[in-house]
Order: structure tokens, then sequence, then C-alpha cells
């Protein structure tokens, strides 16, 4: 099956690039691109794309915000994009919804690949990004206090059944549907079930918030 991308970007060089990698993959079809925000969110509405990707900052409106208007009225994925290394623009994306968060130098492979994981409904995010991820969500809240889950983070997690925590343990340590399925010995829509359970159990809407979450609730810890 042919995905279907919509790319927007506020310089047209950029974009250029960006589609010209895509189109260039034969299950990607680039079928618009988009200059701004503002016409990210119309031109998904007019085209309904499988999977946007999309620049953070652009004029107009920018593509966090964008992220939001589009995952408020459209059944598909965003996967982010920006030359900025800076970790509150991931933990923006994440909360808007974002499948994906890449830098603009993480190249042709790495950016079919978010396209081709958004479009399952998995998650990438850049390697260079992951342990600024982590780090950032079991921050010490204080000079020698550990990072301590809040009780309602607990309650949700609590909710979980056993099989449901292994599922969330291997979105955590980043794993796909294949990947899991293969683990766990159970088809890839026995994994979809449990995964679509979790997010509905912790409150969130895609596997990164809920490897995020299982972090923030002590589930996970770096390194294990």
């Amino acid at each position: 099956m042919t995905i279907r991308v919509l790319v927007a970007d506020d310089q047209p060089i950029a974009r250029a690039g960006i589609a010209a990698m895509l189109d260039a993959e034969n299950d990607i079809d680039v079928v618009g691109q988009s200059a701004d925000g503002e016409d990210a969110v119309r031109d998904a509405r007019a085209l309904s794309p499988d999977v946007v990707v999309t620049d953070i900052r652009m004029p107009r409106l920018d593509g966090i915000s964008a992220t939001r208007r589009i995952l408020a009225d459209l059944p598909c994925a965003v996967v982010l994009i920006t030359t900025f290394d800076d970790d509150e623009y991931l933990f923006d994306g994440i909360a808007a919804g974002a499948s994906g968060f890449l830098l603009k130098d993480s190249g042709p492979d790495l950016l079919a690949a978010a396209v081709r994981s958004a479009s399952r409904g998995d998650s990438l995010i850049d390697p260079a990004m992951t342990r600024a991820l982590i780090e950032q969500t079991v921050a010490p809240t204080g000079v020698g206090q550990p990072h301590v889950p809040r009780p309602e983070q607990l309650a949700l997690l609590n909710e979980l059944s056993e099989r449901e925590r292994v599922v969330l343990e291997a979105v955590a340590r980043g794993l796909s549907n294949v990947e899991i399925a293969a683990e766990l010995w159970v088809s890839v829509p026995t994994v979809k079930s449990h995964i679509s359970s979790v997010l509905a159990k912790t409150g969130t809407r895609t596997r990164v918030q809920a490897a995020v979450f299982a972090y923030e609730c002590g589930f996970m810890t770096p390194g294990a």
C-alpha cells in the first residue's frame, strides 16, 4: 500500500528536498506541499494524507499548533522535523500527539522509516533525541531527590493487566508492532488491540506518550 504524505516547510528548498527524498521511495507518494502551518491544516483537510511531515518553526502557524489542529480533525499521523536540537520542542510535539520527531539532518533512510512507522501506528524519535527524552522524563526533582511518580499515574498503571504491562514495557523499549508480536508469539492485530487498551487505560494518545508515561510512573527506568 502506498503511503500518502503531505510535506510542510516554509523554506522552499528544504520542502522540495524532503519531498524528493520521500518520493524516491517506492511505497511513499508525496501528494502535496505546504508553505506554512495554516496551509498544512488546509491541505491536510483537502488531501487526507496518511502522514503529515512538518517543520516546527513556520510563520502564521507553527508545526506543533498545526499538529494539534490536524489530529483533531483527521485520522492521520504527524512526523515533526526541525533543525533545532531543543528538548522543549520534543515534549511539546509529543504532547500534541506527533508520532515521530526528527532532526533535518537525520537523512533519507531515517525520514522514510519515520513515515512508515507513523503510517503503521508506530512511533520513531531521532536517536539523538531519545536520550534527552528519557533524561528529562526522569529528571530529579531536586538535589538528591529522585523523580517521584504522581499518585494518579500509579493508579492508571494499576489498571493494566499483566499482558498489557508486558506490551507497555516493549513499547517503552521502542519495539514496533511486528517486533512485539514476534517476541510475544502473538499476531500483529493482537498487539494492536493490546496497545489500544494500554493507550485508553493510561490516558495517552500515541505510543510515544505511552513510553513517556512508562518512565514517568517508574514502571521503566533508564538502562533497564
